[in-house]
C-alpha cells in the first residue's frame, strides 16, 4: 500500500505543474502559479515521505478557506457560454481549491494512519 501512496503524490505533483501550467492566460496567474505549484512541491514532499500532518492540515485549511473566499456569488457551474463569465472563473478556481483541500485531507489522513501503525 505504500507504493500507491508514493504513486499517489508523484501523479498529484505532475497535475498540480499541469494545473499552475494551465493558468498562463489567467488575468492573475501568478497568485495561480504559486498556489498550485506549493500544491506540486508538497505532493513531491509527501511521495518521498518528507511532508509533515501539521503542514498537510495547515495546507488543506488554507485552500478550504480559499476555496470559501473565492466561491461566487451565484454559481452558474464551469462551461463558457452558458452564464457570466466571471462567476464561471470564480467558480473553477474555488473548484480547484477544493480539490487540493481533498488532495490534502487525503495526505493528512494518510499520514495520521501511518503514524498510528508506527505507535502500535
Amino acid at each position: 500500500m505504500n507504493l500507491f501512496f508514493k504513486g499517489f503524490g508523484f501523479v498529484f505533483t505532475i497535475l498540480f505543474v499541469w494545473a499552475a501550467a494551465l493558468q498562463y492566460n489567467d488575468p492573475d496567474p501568478y497568485f495561480w502559479y504559486s498556489g498550485y505549484g506549493i500544491a506540486a512541491f508538497a505532493s513531491m514532499a509527501f511521495a518521498i515521505h518528507k511532508l509533515t500532518f501539521a503542514v498537510a492540515i495547515l495546507l488543506m485549511v488554507a485552500y478550504l478557506i480559499g476555496g470559501i473566499i473565492s466561491w461566487p456569488a451565484s454559481y452558474e457551474g464551469v462551461a463558457i457560454g452558458q452564464g457570466d463569465i466571471k462567476n464561471i472563473e470564480e467558480g473553477r478556481e474555488a473548484l480547484g481549491l477544493f480539490f487540493c483541500a481533498v488532495v490534502f485531507f487525503s495526505y493528512a489522513s494518510r499520514l495520521r494512519y501511518v503514524k498510528g501503525l508506527k505507535r502500535g
